[in-house]
């Protein structure tokens, strides 16, 4: 797995995110998404929204993931 995977699989699916991935062995992976659709969401929710998006990856291709989620006005500040 690697970072522009995981950037696609996100942004296909939260097509109004701003996805950033880093990563320093394709194993384990940061993300920091930034999307309008977190509004009014709590943390998990949000994380879950993320998870989605990426599927069975996440526990097998994706050993973890530790992820920011933000809405725009949350990144303004």
């Amino acid at each position: 797995m690697d970072v522009q995977l995981i950037e696609q699989l996100i942004s296909e699916n939260l097509p109004d995110a701003e996805v950033n991935v880093s990563s320093p062995d394709n194993v384990h992976f940061e993300a920091l998404v930034v999307s309008p659709a977190f509004e009014g969401k709590a943390m998990l929710q949000r994380h879950r929204m993320v998870y989605a998006t990426l599927g069975e990856r996440m526990g097998g291709e994706i050993h973890a993931l530790s992820l920011k989620t933000l809405t725009p006005a949350e990144r303004e500040n």
